[in-house]
């Protein structure tokens, strides 16, 4: 009988061409299938919650798989694929779910967060965004607060992507103080291809006094990549948390999913 998995993993986005596999270049997800393959001894396909892009970070990413034979010991499972994989990719854990849960279709939410600082910062500099001007955080939170009043985001998408649709909730969308830095937390139940990164490079447009409010609202309407700001580098881009609803963990003995305890 087949039972599907959750994998819940963090890594460091640096070497890697995102997380779908590709022909020319490594990625996290060839990574994670090739250390599944070798300890099962069997080709394990994973299914990831979404694609970052290259360079982008995972505090958190959520991967499922499908497994065959007999029930699997997740906690050695994990901690063996903890000693195979790059020091960059690491598992959190792994817990059984219902047949039907899916890490990509059965989540309620997905959370970003991106960093920025106007220091120069020698330990961090690789995690965050150094702008070197004052800005206004103010007039930006002002700008993302326009954000929630829409559903299309067509003009803070990737162009010719394979999406149906380019329809999105947003919840939230707020720059908060932590620290030197300056933190942009965003969270939506899908997101376009580069998405986040096209919304923060126009955002700090209107930091900088280069936009104003009215015409961030009118590249939200216009449905036109050409007219938002140029997309923020990928290095200092979080995925931070994704939010999965209760029941796809009804096989759970021990705290499973986001924290959630099952019985």
């Amino acid at each position: 009988m087949m039972q599907r998995y959750f994998i819940y993993l963090a890594y460091n986005g640096k070497n890697y061409c995102g997380w779908q596999i590709q022909p020319n270049g490594d990625t996290v997800q060839e990574q994670l299938e090739k250390g599944m393959s070798t300890l099962l001894q069997t080709l394990i396909t994973v299914i990831g919650a979404g694609r970052t892009d290259s360079g982008v970070h995972a505090r958190l990413m959520v991967a499922h798989f499908d497994w065959f034979g007999e029930e699997l010991n997740t906690y050695l499972l994990a901690e063996k694929l903890n000693r195979i994989l790059p020091p960059d990719i690491s598992i959190y854990k792994i817990v059984p779910v219902i047949p039907s849960a899916h890490a990509r279709f059965s989540a309620l939410s997905r959370t970003y967060q991106y960093f920025v600082t106007n220091k120069k910062e020698p330990f961090r500099r690789e995690l965050v965004h150094r702008v070197t001007r004052s800005m206004s955080y103010d007039l930006m939170n002002e700008a993302a607060t326009i954000l929630l009043e829409y559903e299309d985001f067509t003009s803070f998408s990737k162009l010719h992507t394979e999406t149906k649709t380019n329809n999105c909730r947003i919840m939230r969308a707020e720059w908060q103080p932590q620290g030197d830095e300056w933190v942009f937390t965003i969270q939506a139940n899908r997101f376009l291809r580069n998405m986040v990164r096209a919304i923060v490079g126009t955002l700090l447009e209107v930091g900088k006094g280069k936009m104003s409010l009215e015409r961030f609202r009118a590249i939200i309407k216009s449905q036109d990549r050409a007219n938002a700001g140029s997309s923020a580098p990928g290095n200092a881009l979080f995925l931070t948390e994704i939010e999965y609803p209760a029941h796809l963990f009804a096989k759970c003995t021990v705290s499973c999913g986001n924290g959630i305890s099952m019985l």
